[in-house]
C-alpha cells in the first residue's frame, strides 16, 4: 500500500548477508568465515545459524542441496544432544534433512530419563516448555511437511510431503486431522514404512502438490472438498 516505504524495505532486504559456505563446508555462521577460528566453541548449544533450515523453508534438500548438505555439516559438528530446546531443535533439523532414523535417536535422547520427567515436561534442566513444543513439532515433521511453493509474499501454490522423514522403527501406523500449510487436513495410512493411502481435506480451495518420495501429483480442491489417495497418489475416491 505505501510503496516508498516497500522500496525502503526492499532495499535494506537486499543489504542482509547471504547464505554462505564456509572453508570446511559448513554452513556459515558469520559474516566471515570464523567458525572454526580457535577459541570458537564448534559445539554450542544454539543452532540459529540453521533458521534457513528450520523452521523457515530458505534451505530445503528439493531447491538448495548444497545449502542444505552445508547446514548437515554444521548440524553434525554442533552434536545431538543438548538442552531440552535445543535438543528439540536438532530433530526438527534432521527431519527436514529427511534423515527420519537420526532424528528419532536424538527424540529418544529428549525422552530418556532425567531429560523428560515422568509428567513428560521436558527438562533442560529445569523445566522448559520450549522442549515439549519442539519435540511434538518434530514428530509431526517427520510424518509430513508442508511448505508453500510461490514466491515469498505471494504463496498460493504448496507442497505436502508425506512420511519425509519415518523412522524406520515406526513400521506401521495412521494420523489424522494434520493441518498443513495453505489450508489443508492431512490423513495418511502406513505399514511396512510404506504408505498405503492418504485423505487431503481443503479448506481455503488451494492447489498443492503431494510429494510420496519421488513420486509427486497435482491436486487441485474446492473449499471443503475431500480426495483420497492410494500409495502410488492416484485417486482412490
Amino acid at each position: 500500500m505505501d510503496s516508498a516505504f516497500r522500496k525502503k524495505v526492499a532495499a535494506t532486504r537486499a543489504r542482509l548477508a547471504p547464505l554462505q559456505i564456509g572453508s570446511q563446508g559448513q554452513l556459515q555462521e558469520w559474516l566471515q568465515d570464523w567458525d572454526y577460528q580457535p577459541g570458537v566453541d564448534i559445539h554450542h548449544r544454539h543452532v540459529s545459524h540453521l533458521y534457513g533450515l528450520y523452521p523457515s523453508w530458505q534451505i530445503n534438500v528439493f531447491d538448495t542441496p548444497k545449502l542444505a548438505a552445508a547446514a548437515q555439516y554444521s548440524l553434525e559438528m554442533r552434536g545431538d544432544e543438548s538442552t531440552g530446546w535445543a535438543t528439540a531443535w536438532r530433530i526438527n533439523l534432521w527431519d527436514r534433512l529427511h534423515d527420519g532414523n537420526h532424528a528419532y535417536r536424538i527424540l529418544q535422547f529428549l525422552l530418556s530419563p532425567g531429560r523428560t520427567a515422568p509428567d513428560m515436561f521436558d527438562l533442560h534442566p529445569p523445566f522448559q516448555i520450549d522442549g515439549n513444543f519442539g519435540g511434538t513439532a518434530s514428530i509431526a515433521e517427520m510424518l509430513m511437511q508442508s511448505r508453500p511453493l510461490a514466491a515469498e509474499g505471494a504463496a498460493d501454490k504448496f507442497e505436502i510431503d508425506l512420511l519425509p522423514a519415518l523412522p524406520s522403527a515406526w513400521t506401521k501406523g495412521s494420523f489424522a486431522g494434520m493441518c498443513a500449510r495453505g489450508g489443508f487436513e492431512v490423513g495418511l495410512t502406513w505399514d511396512g514404512g510404506k504408505l498405503t493411502g492418504a485423505t487431503i481435506k481443503s479448506t481455503g480451495g488451494r492447489a498443492v502438490t503431494v510429494r510420496y518420495g519421488d513420486r509427486t501429483t497435482e491436486i487441485a480442491l474446492k473449499p471443503g472438498e475431500t480426495v483420497q489417495l492410494n500409495a502410488e497418489l492416484q485417486r482412490a475416491s
